[in-house]
């Protein structure tokens, strides 16, 4: 079965064809450095890190490229909140970021482009922009000019409605139309700013992804992925700019994950239900939040809650539980009709595995095959006390191979979850005997508990009868 993948631009099922056959070339919105990663954005990188996975579990060389963008409106606001330089905010949270994904055994990118060491390459390509007019300069800020881009709003799917969102999105006087967006943004008061031809200043927001894809991709990429808020308009000014400068496809393949919800609801700091990757941690271990993730089809909307993430856990442990089961049976050399049929059947599991993941990457149905081979191997174990080696070798690589294609690496893991339940029983052990102190008013022995936790880098927080702890960063 040929491989295929919803395009966002044309919204229908294509078959995967590279533009160079045996490589593909993924571009990944990376995170905006200041805060923490919080579980959408989380499924935005588990899916890519899956796509990636599969791609090279076809055979495929894959280069796979995810920016950091270290200069933004957010970024300035926040550090400026803080009174920290901009610089440290955005180291802290880069760091932070490196650190979430790796727990979520989320692969590097082979380049992982920050924008403020681009601005040269952001500056020419605007150049190149004003140059063949569709682009102004506006006392010290540089625009596109939407009207002049015939295909603008084909991502999104509609040009009216593109132009008039980009309307509400910003309203000035400087523009020639209400929907052109920024390429160069002129310095404020206490801004950070970089010289150029109009005046000391930054890039848009825009401008940065598609110059950083175009540098280390190429002119036509394979496939660009984020989250369907992506869509518009920051993917649709990307194509603006990219297809402006070069009259090349930027991209052609778009994937869009849908929102992941928290307990029915959107997630908002406003509605207080923002649940960051950190705080997911601190609910299940990075295995069962990452087999969560990939629960549902990535097109499909997702709801966080703990009975989610419970069931996910107990699925992930019936894997763990059927592979160590097999791990651990004794071998014997002579193959008999039950190590055949056993083989047969797990290779017909592996086929379906292949097929649903070929059919736009669906992962639920990918995972319905792994519980099937878990019932083979089990099935197969309540009569026979002993496996032929190779029969067992070969079940196992298929196994952990195609747990490997949705990034559960079987050994890691194992130890990693019972790891982390044991500290947090601990901890929660502690806590629950620190409240009966408080209780009882042993105020010497409960404060010293929570500072010898705070010295090992576990912040206790008391609100009112209820205690909440957190790891704290080594800097923040």
């Amino acid at each position: 079965m040929v491989l295929k993948v919803f395009n966002t631009l044309g919204r229908r099922k294509e078959e995967f064809i590279p533009v160079n056959p045996g490589e593909v070339r993924i571009y990944v919105c990376g995170p905006t450095v200041y805060d923490y990663i919080h579980i959408g954005n989380a499924r935005a990188f588990v899916v890519a890190d899956i796509v990636r996975r599969y791609l090279r579990y076809k055979g495929f060389k894959v280069r796979y490229v995810s920016n950091i963008t270290d200069i933004d409106d957010k970024i300035i606001n926040r550090a400026r909140d803080l009174g920290i330089s901009i610089q440290e905010l955005a180291e802290t949270y880069s760091d932070a970021y490196f650190e979430d994904i790796a727990k979520l055994n989320i692969e590097k990118a082979d380049v992982t482009p920050r924008a403020t060491q681009h601005i040269p390459e952001m500056i020419e390509t605007i150049e190149k922009l004003i140059g063949k007019g569709y682009a102004y300069v506006a006392d010290g800020d540089v625009y596109f000019d939407v009207s002049k881009f015939k295909d603008y709003g084909k991502l999104s799917g509609n040009k009216a409605e593109a132009l008039e969102m980009g309307a509400r999105i910003e309203v000035n006087p400087k523009k020639k139309n209400p929907a052109d967006f920024a390429l160069w943004k002129s310095r404020k008061p206490g801004e950070p700013g970089w010289y150029s031809p109009w005046g000391k200043g930054r890039p848009g927001w825009h401008i940065e992804c598609s110059t950083m894809a175009q540098k280390y991709l190429g002119e036509t990429i394979d496939i660009h992925m984020g989250g369907k808020d992506l869509i518009f308009p920051h993917h649709e000014n990307e194509i603006a700019q990219a297809e402006a400068l070069t009259n090349k496809p930027f991209v052609k393949y778009w994937l869009h994950n849908e929102w992941l919800t928290v307990e029915g609801e959107k997630m908002s700091k406003s509605l207080g239900n923002f649940v960051t990757v950190r705080d997911a941690l601190k609910m299940c271990s990075p295995a069962v939040l990452r087999f969560f993730l990939i629960s549902a089809h990535y097109r499909s909307p997702l709801d966080f809650n703990r009975d989610a993430l419970k069931t996910a856990g107990r699925n992930l442990e019936r894997l763990i539980r059927a592979l160590e089961r097999l791990n651990g049976t004794p071998e014997r050399e002579t193959r008999v009709i039950e190590d055949e049929v056993l083989i047969s059947e797990v290779e017909a599991e592996k086929k379906k595995f292949e097929e649903a993941m070929d059919d736009d990457f669906n992962t639920p149905l990918a995972i319905s095959a792994l519980f099937s081979i878990a019932r083979l191997i089990n099935n197969y174990l309540n009569v026979n006390k002993t496996i032929e080696k190779a029969t067992k070798r070969r079940v196992l690589k298929i196994f952990i191979n195609l747990l490997g294609v949705l990034g559960i690496e079987w050994a890691k893991d194992k130890k990693e979850t019972r790891t982390d339940e044991l500290f947090k029983g601990i901890l929660e052990l502690l806590i629950d005997v620190r409240n009966e102190l408080r209780r009882m008013k042993k105020w010497e022995i409960a404060d010293r508990i929570r500072d010898d936790l705070g010295k090992m880098g576990i912040i206790l927080e008391d609100a009112g009868k209820e205690t909440k702890w957190m790891i704290k960063s080594e800097k923040l």
